[in-house]
């Protein structure tokens, strides 16, 4: 249990969690960590930071004190791949030990949220993250808590942990950029360098570029090339939209390709086509890739690299968040 003391009775106690200072604009931090013993040259200080009484912790059987339950909840909540920091006022972080895909189960979460007095925050799941990244952090919102339900949250992550990376290995990933007036030379393609700082910034190799009219015959003899030449990800640009001239997801699908959407609810990036030969992923590239920094193809590179299978129903599940903000604030 909590004892409340005023500070100036403090004196020789020892403080039962981590004090924070806050300076507007500059600074917010422990003042005091748990464990202090108070000192007399510390009262002013600690009324300072609008301390005028203070806890002293005597935990009795069957509690546990803030720092140990976040250590708890966070080892529970963690996935291999993961590390946890030591906490400070209360709060663990998960840190990512590899650069990777984050999951999140974002039901596991609402459940162990939904236990009171315990919390756990995540970044949003399906987004490449990096090593030393921070994933997630969680805290108990009273100081103690009772261990049974530290135990609650435990037996919920019991067969699978909430937040988990999926590696993602280099991978071989073909770019057919289609177009007659790229093929014809009349102008330089832009596609190419762009996916190739994308690919690359997840680790993989752009292996093969290749250039195609606007010839359906033409662009599928070059997935099947691709295909057969053991790429792991094709990717297709130009001409998806519905212009009479833009013959790509015919082209697409005359490869032997089974579509699984084209047409996505994000923006940009609404004329994407995701399809399949066999196991194979073939994803359609709109001309918003050349533009916009941030795109549908942003969203499922790092999911397609990771191996994930991307079905028609995770692609129209894409609606919510689908809207890309402008990087401009």
């Amino acid at each position: 249990m909590l004892k409340v003391i005023p500070v100036e009775e403090a004196v020789g106690m020892a403080l039962a969690h981590d004090i924070t200072e806050i300076v507007p604009g500059k600074h917010k931090g422990p003042a005091f960590r748990r464990g202090h013993v108070v000192r007399p040259e510390d009262i002013a200080k600690l009324l300072d930071v609008g301390k005028a009484h203070l806890y002293i912790i005597e935990l009795e059987k069957g509690e546990l004190h803030e720092e140990d339950a976040a250590r708890r909840m966070a080892q529970t909540a963690a996935g291999t791949s993961i590390r946890l920091t030591d906490p400070v006022e209360g709060r663990v972080n998960l840190v990512a030990e590899i650069s990777g895909l984050l999951k999140i189960d974002a039901d596991l979460l609402y459940r162990f949220n939904a236990l009171g007095d315990l919390m756990l925050a995540t970044l949003p799941s399906d987004i490449y993250v990096r090593k030393g990244e921070v994933l997630a952090g969680t805290r108990t919102i009273p100081v103690v808590v009772p261990e049974s339900l530290v135990e609650k949250a435990e037996a919920l992550c019991k067969e699978k942990p909430i937040v988990t990376i999926l590696p993602i290995p280099s991978r071989r990933v073909h770019l057919i950029v289609t177009g007659s007036e790229v093929f014809s030379g009349r102008i330089k393609d832009g596609f190419e360098p762009v996916v190739r700082r994308k690919v690359a910034d997840i680790g993989s190799d752009l292996e093969a570029t290749k250039l195609a009219p606007d010839d359906p015959a033409k662009i599928a003899a070059h997935i099947k090339d691709s295909y057969q030449a053991g790429a792991e990800l094709i990717l297709v640009s130009g001409g998806m939209s519905v212009d009479p001239d833009d013959l790509t997801p015919e082209g697409i699908r005359q490869s032997g390709a089974a579509v699984e959407c084209h047409g996505f609810p994000v923006l940009p990036g609404s004329m994407f086509l995701m399809a399949y030969l066999k196991q194979t992923p073939i994803l359609g590239l709109s001309g918003c890739v050349l533009h916009d920094p941030v795109s549908a193809f942003d969203l499922l590179l790092p999911r397609l690299l990771a191996g994930e299978r991307v079905s028609r129903s995770d692609i129209i599940a894409m609606g919510h968040g689908g809207l890309q903000r402008k990087h401009d604030h």
